[in-house]
């Protein structure tokens, strides 16, 4: 299980929240290709690349076998890790492609149900995610992976208490790091973050043969309750720790530069993004960044940002409604859209990322009753967060 757990479950458990797009840089018509064989983008060849040549190998084999359940459940699981590493979301479409034979089946097999909720959790569809977990825990309890993915994605919503019950599965289930940091990210909104935090620590510290994966998991982790808890020094730290442990994902790479950003550090901003533009929540920061600067490359950026929300919109693509939310308040200036974009994005998780927006929106609207259901959630919550509490108090203040 230890092997599995730090290769599978890390790679479910690590939000897919960044994406890439294809839309076009302006609002040109889109295009209609004229038969179903026509190649609209060949994705990027790599080589030399040991996980291309693995992805390759995999295709070439389902190709030939596309029923071999074990085959296909393995590419669906590559897909799934190879989409987060690029922050490209196409992959969660081919790992759906790849389970397509179990996909609509009444009763799929559990490896299926597992993978299906990673990918709904993914594309935000909560509910159907979990619904396939609970049918995956009655068949087969001991399932890890699902314990773990539920516990997430019951966190994502608010729903605490039962994401915390989810961790405690953990403990007879996988190893006791990821027992630890499941408990410490769900106690880390619910007025414990000193505590989770220092539980991290202790658990970083006990794992001095920790994987690549594991220790930017846990480091990422860390980084952000230090940013809630005002700690910036810390913060710092922990972020250039998880930069060291590993290739930086689209995850860690928003993540701080959030933090730059918050720390009127842009010019980092710039030099960290410079190459991730086809990932949608990092072109988001880089223009932010450039805004600062005053940059000239601002008016395409914010043209391609346009497109790209457009055209997710036409697609009946939601998943980004917290990006856009930001793009329509701090780039676009249009507080009204802002505030209904980040209210209809409240309904669906509940982040501090997400209660961060709400609240920035209400005030730039002078709005203060659609801030309160944040207001609330904080205060029922006992949510400790430097930058959500000033807001707050502005917002009472106002």
């Amino acid at each position: 299980m230890r092997n599995r757990t730090s290769r599978s479950v890390l790679t479910i458990v690590i939000a897919l929240m960044a994406g890439g797009s294809l839309a076009p840089h302006s609002r040109a018509a889109p295009f209609v290709p004229q038969t179903g064989t026509e190649v609209l983008e060949r994705l990027r060849d790599r080589p030399l690349d040991a996980s291309a040549r693995e992805l390759r190998q995999l295709r070439a084999e389902l190709a030939r076998d596309p029923q071999n359940l074990a085959l296909a459940t393995r590419m669906a699981r590559r897909y799934i890790e190879e989409g987060r590493t690029q922050g490209d979301p196409r992959y969660l479409g081919y790992a759906q492609a790849a389970l397509r034979p179990w996909w609509a089946l009444p009763q799929p097999p559990t490896p299926v149900l597992v993978l299906r909720a990673t990918i709904r959790q993914s594309n935000h569809e909560f509910d159907a995610a979990l619904e396939d977990l609970a049918r995956v825990l009655k068949a087969a309890p001991n399932s890890g992976q699902a314990w773990l993915t539920r516990a997430t994605v019951l966190q994502v919503r608010g729903e605490y208490a039962e994401a915390a019950r989810s961790c405690e599965q953990l403990s007879r289930l996988a190893p006791e790091f990821v027992t630890a940091t499941c408990l410490a990210g769900v106690a880390s909104m619910t007025g414990q973050a000193e505590t989770s935090y220092r539980l991290l620590v202790r658990t970083l510290q006990s794992m001095p043969s920790a994987s690549p994966a594991e220790k930017v998991w846990i480091e990422t982790a860390l980084a952000e309750i230090a940013v809630r808890l005002g700690r910036q020094d810390a913060a710092e730290s922990h972020f250039k720790q998880a930069f060291k442990s590993s290739t930086p994902d689209p995850y860690l790479k928003g993540a701080y530069a959030d933090f730059l950003l918050d720390a009127g550090r842009p010019a980092e901003v710039v030099r960290l993004l410079a190459a991730d533009a086809r990932v949608d929540g990092l072109l988001l920061r880089l223009a932010l960044a450039e805004q600062a600067l005053g940059a000239s490359e601002l008016p395409a950026r914010v043209a391609n940002l346009q497109a790209r929300f457009d055209a997710a919109r036409a697609r009946g693509d939601r998943v980004h409604m917290r990006e856009e939310a930001r793009f329509y308040s701090e780039l676009r200036k249009q507080p009204a859209e802002a505030l209904r974009l980040a209210q209809a994005n409240w309904l669906v998780q509940k982040e501090p990322a997400d209660a961060r927006v709400l609240l920035e929106a209400a005030l730039a609207a002078s709005d203060r009753a659609a801030a309160q259901p944040v207001l609330d959630w904080m205060r029922e919550n006992k949510v400790e967060d430097a930058a959500l509490a000033r807001l707050a108090q502005r917002l009472q203040q106002s």
